[in-house]
């Protein structure tokens, strides 16, 4: 498997440059992860299926569904592509390299887990900032006109806060000077995450049901229920900085009285 990995990098290296690989790729690589892995709750929602783990009754329309799309669209081409092309030089000085031979897994998963706490970390603190009167009547309540979130929306957002909140996902790679590979894999696993934790599902398979501390989906999916100034659960990937600072009060507390709840119903019976 490694050389085959290696094989195929081997190839891109050969037929394309450094910046492309860096920019164009990880655009491509970004949009695949994304779409691919958001597109499926929409059809999920449209068709009904899976109902019974839909955490919210209330659906989205399509024409809500399409105008999602299409900022998203609008706002990857103008924003995003041109950051990851502006930023290129940025990772190249803090000693991100695409040449062979590729980093160990160990090397790789040792990373990514880092950029995973510092990015949750950097963006509990910048996501409670965008609540602050203000910032969330002027910037974050364009993220917020989704009620009912479904896997798309996680990136539906105003620009400003794209630039805001993605300091929190290249901060880490921008201190450690990564392989490039392991920034590929990076981008896809944070995508995955946060389409998973707005995809309005509770699947008996979510990462919630397994890993210790990870929020997902029912833990996101409270936050975007309630009205600014009552929200709690800021963190984008696990639930100890809420709990540490007291802001997931209210989400544990609705949760204890479904469990309340569910108990009494089984008695019942």
């Amino acid at each position: 498997m490694a050389s085959m990995i290696e094989s195929a990098w081997a190839f891109l290296l050969a037929n394309f440059s450094d910046f492309q690989l860096t920019s164009l790729g990880g655009f491509i690589v970004h949009e695949s992860a994304f779409f691919l892995s958001g597109i499926p709750f929409i059809l999920f929602e449209r068709a009904g299926w899976f109902g019974k783990y839909k955490i919210q009754k209330k659906t989205n329309t399509p024409e809500a569904q399409q105008k999602c799309i299409t900022r998203l669209l609008m706002f990857h081409f103008c924003v995003n592509l041109p950051i990851l092309i502006v930023t290129y030089p940025l990772f190249k000085f803090m000693g991100m390299r695409s040449t062979l031979p590729l980093p160990s897994w160990k090397v790789v998963s040792t990373q990514i887990l880092f950029y995973f706490i510092l990015e949750d970390f950097v963006f509990y603190w910048g996501h409670r900032v965008l609540h602050t009167k203000w910032l969330y009547k002027h910037v974050h309540s364009v993220h917020h006109e989704y009620a009912t979130p479904f896997g798309l929306t996680s990136e539906y957002a105003h620009p400003a806060e794209i630039l805001f909140l993605g300091f929190a996902t290249v901060i880490g790679p921008a201190i450690t000077g990564p392989h490039l590979i392991t920034l590929y894999l990076w981008i896809s696993l944070r995508i995955l995450e946060t389409v998973e934790a707005h995809s309005g599902y509770h699947f008996p398979w979510s990462p919630s049901n397994f890993l210790p501390l990870y929020g997902g989906s029912d833990f996101h999916d409270y936050h975007h229920r309630l009205l600014y100034t009552k929200s709690g659960n800021y963190s984008s990937t696990f639930v100890y900085m809420d709990w540490v600072f007291g802001t997931d009060k209210g989400y544990r507390k609705l949760k204890m009285l479904k469990e309340q709840e569910c108990k009494a119903e089984g008695k019942a019976m």
